[in-house]
């Protein structure tokens, strides 16, 4: 059987070792955190030691790769340049960062294009992926897929594929699939999951999809609303999302966890998958 990869969201104020430590405590053998406060601000310096600690602790495991996630302030498609400047700056302190433990992934929301309109919305996010993306880096940055609140960019599998399109190095991009996303996006995964992953396929390819946050949702199906359930506590249910992990178009990528909880009910939800996943 191959390897689950499953993990959650956790804080990284403690370093990277740390979060390791605290995801091995968990059960699980991946994980999320924020690059820097989820609200914006300055990054923490790196501490050398930690890393390395981090990498021999990591690989005598046999992690998977850690999916880091950009401030929730970073709008690649902000109406004021400023925003924007922001955007671009936090991007590149991110990825020269990220090169600190190679080979990993970088999420972020795509961005909400406040009434200028997807199509701009659209245009302005590759703008800045062709900014700061490099030949020489080893992180793969992931689209995230999102519900369709507001003005939000991404909604749909047409939209992501439509900046992708405008990258130049189309191999530093990937995408990050959201279960209760999707889900409050009009995508099926409980009743039609085979059909939703063929529809991703056709428009973006399965070879881009890198990530999946695994979260139930509080939502119904098309909702637009982006409310997170703990898993089997919400509209999706834990049989759907048992069948997302199992799924073998879906196999050896990280699940992480992004439901609301603490350490414990990680544990739980983290020891619940994995058992559904052996049977």
């Amino acid at each position: 059987m191959t390897t689950l990869y499953i993990g959650n969201h956790t804080s990284s104020s403690k370093g990277y070792t740390a979060m390791a430590k605290q995801m091995i405590a968990n059960g699980g053998n991946t994980f999320a955190f924020f690059t820097r406060n989820p609200r914006g601000g300055k990054a923490k310096a790196i501490d050398e030691k930690d890393i390395r600690n981090f990498l021999e602790l990591t690989e005598s495991c046999n992690f998977g790769k850690i999916v880091a996630h950009a401030p929730y302030t970073l709008n690649a498609c902000a109406a004021k340049e400023n925003l924007r400047d922001f955007a671009r700056e936090t991007f590149a302190d991110d990825l020269q960062r990220m090169e600190y433990t190679p080979g990993n992934y970088y999420n972020f929301h795509p961005g909400s294009h406040v009434g200028q309109g997807a199509e701009i919305g659209i245009q302005k996010i590759a703008e800045i992926l062709n900014d700061v993306l490099t030949e020489e880096q080893s992180t793969t940055v992931l689209l995230e897929t999102m519900s369709g609140k507001g003005s939000e960019v991404g909604r749909n599998f047409e939209e992501l594929r439509e900046i992708i399109d405008l990258v130049h190095l189309k191999n530093k991009i990937g995408v990050c699939l959201d279960t209760c996303h999707v889900w409050d996006g009009g995508y099926d995964i409980v009743n039609d999951l085979d059909g939703v992953l063929d529809a991703f396929d056709h428009i973006i390819g399965l070879d881009n999809l890198k990530a999946v946050h695994l979260n139930d949702s509080l939502n119904d199906l098309g909702s637009h609303k982006d409310r997170h359930a703990r898993i089997g506590e919400g509209k999706i249910g834990l049989n759907a999302l048992v069948r997302v992990i199992c799924h073998p178009k879906l196999k050896e990528i990280p699940f992480i966890l992004e439901t609301p909880n603490d350490d414990e009910g990680w544990t739980k939800e983290i020891s619940l998958l994995r058992e559904a996943y052996s049977k």
